[in-house]
């Protein structure tokens, strides 16, 4: 068993001990194109998403050194008609590139040279009579041992982009590296003789030199077009159910914190990192903060592009975004409009992409818990502040501080007139979510929802074991706060909510543009215990 050549399966024999989700038709989709023109693919995912998992699946199932059928004759791949053709016939070089650069930075050496060496290294070792000592090309040392009658390679890069992530600056040893790539993979002559597939995955998409992928033998596979490797993205509704049922875990619970990512074919996808630590700590919590810092996230949202402001105030009041990807370079550099952070956003997983409507929203709870730490600052202004304050708002309107819910409400009104049009209740409904942010904590809190003759413009449904009231926002625009409780009562808006126990509250919104023919902006509110 080598560190990069024929690692054995030890890595994924420990993922199957744990906590495991069946996602091995991955290898029957790699399987399909062994033997194809472009048996390459590149599947980029956010963090946690359970890339290394699939690199070490993948590396365990074709190395030739070892028997690793035990470990996926029960799993999806094992009832393929190619299983038995593939499994363990291939010599596989299998490395992850934050290792190297992590022991490039420990040398101060050039991180491809340490990268070359270290494979070339283990390749004389493992075939000393095919590979002299002075051979410095990793390409012609794999020619060597598959034309002296070895197995053909399969490659699996973990982490491929690092390199564009950790040197964002320097073009020239990002240049360096796509060509060592294209130097693999792209003499298509060599590649049908000694690869038999490639296999990377990484944050990134590859890298495009205006509408031109630097690596274009590669099938990709993104977050803004997985195609038919949705189901491998993450877990899928089916999975987590199943999880739930076999852990005792709240499905309820772990929908509202990690679903909400979404495919044309597979609508709900949760974060799978999130969903395997709620079932190891039997808490379902905000475990995102653990891979990464909000300051990344507050460095990109505060960009000075035209509309990028406006288009996160949106998102934050609950709303959905218009967005154009192409434009995107695959880098964490090359921006040009805020079309290009949006849609870095998206890879990254802060956002969620509508490939049919082409729209960004936020997926889920937790990420939403993300973003109310990044908005935390004097730059966002009365949407930090109101996003900060919310949960005194929570408070007040549950003790039926009418006035105290007006002024609020007035401020962060006002705040978001920018992004909507402030005469009317879109732009009311888009600051009562903001106003509100921190209640999606304790409440499913649904617009529109079909209640009685109508629809209530906001419901706020508690969670389960939440002691707290649900309640029915109405609102209204030029009229007052007591019609939107009229209307309430009208249309039998609380039966809906009629099982639950404790007080149901009616909160009324007005906001009324002219008050005394003087072009004064204000709030009211009523709020009735029923």
């Amino acid at each position: 068993m080598g560190v990069y050549l024929n690692p054995g399966y030890e890595g994924f024999e420990e993922i199957r001990r744990d906590i495991y989700v069946d996602k091995s038709g991955l290898i029957t989709f790699m399987n399909s194109l062994i033997g194809k023109p472009k048996p390459l693919v590149c599947f980029s995912r956010p963090r946690r998403f359970g890339k290394t998992f699939a690199a070490d699946m993948i590396a365990a199932y074709y190395d030739r050194t070892c028997d690793s059928r035990f470990l996926f004759e029960d799993l999806e791949v094992g009832s393929a008609d190619s299983f038995d053709t593939h499994i363990n016939k291939y010599n596989v070089l299998s490395f992850d590139m934050t290792g190297f650069i992590s022991d490039a930075r420990d040398h101060d050496a050039n991180v491809l040279s340490e990268m070359q060496s270290a494979l070339l290294n283990e390749i004389r070792e493992t075939f000393p009579d095919c590979v002299n000592r002075e051979e410095t090309s990793l390409g012609k040392a794999l020619y060597s041992v598959v034309a002296n009658g070895n197995s053909k390679f399969v490659f699996v890069i973990d982490e491929w982009d690092a390199l564009f992530r950790e040197f964002k600056n320097d073009s020239q040893l990002q240049e360096d590296y796509i060509l060592f790539l294209r130097g693999l993979f792209k003499n298509r002559d060599r590649t049908k003789k000694i690869i038999a597939a490639a296999y990377m995955t990484g944050i990134l998409p590859v890298k495009k030199y205006g509408t031109e992928s630097a690596l274009s033998d590669f099938r990709e596979y993104t977050m803004t077009a997985p195609e038919m490797l949705e189901e491998y993205v993450g877990f899928t509704e089916k999975d987590v159910r199943e999880l739930c049922e076999e852990y005792d875990m709240s499905f309820e619970d772990m929908n509202a914190w990690y679903n909400g990512y979404s495919f044309p074919s597979i609508h709900h996808v949760y974060n799978p990192n999130s969903v395997m630590q709620a079932l190891h700590h039997k808490n379902v919590r905000n475990y995102w903060n653990q891979t990464g810092s909000f300051e990344s996230l507050k460095g990109y949202i505060g960009m000075n592009f035209d509309g990028l402001k406006d288009a996160i105030i949106t998102m934050l009041g609950g709303g959905t975004v218009r967005i154009r990807i192409s434009t995107f370079q695959n880098d964490i550099t090359s921006f040009k409009n805020a079309d290009d952070v949006l849609t870095l956003l998206i890879h990254l997983g802060y956002l969620t992409y509508d490939q049919v409507k082409r729209t960004v929203r936020i997926p889920n709870m937790e990420v939403a818990e993300v973003f109310e730490d990044a908005v935390n600052g004097d730059s966002w202004g009365p949407v930090g502040n109101a996003i900060a304050d919310s949960e005194d708002l929570l408070d007040a309107t549950i003790s039926r501080n009418e006035e105290a819910v007006a002024n609020a409400l007035e401020m962060i009104h006002g705040s978001v007139s920018s992004v909507l049009q402030y005469n009317n209740e879109a732009s009311l409904s888009c600051a009562i979510t903001i106003a509100y942010y921190t209640a999606k904590r304790f409440y499913h809190i649904i617009r529109e929802l079909p209640a009685g003759k109508g629809f209530a413009d906001l419901a706020f449904i508690p969670r389960r074991n939440v002691d707290k009231p649900p309640m029915i926002v109405e609102l209204k625009y030029n009229k007052d706060a007591d019609s939107a409780i009229r209307q309430i009562h009208d249309n039998r808006y609380d039966g809906v909510l009629k099982d639950y126990f404790g007080n149901l509250l009616l909160v009324g919104i007005n906001y009324d543009k002219d008050v005394n023919g003087k072009n004064k902006k204000r709030h009211s509110c009523v709020i009735e215990r029923v």
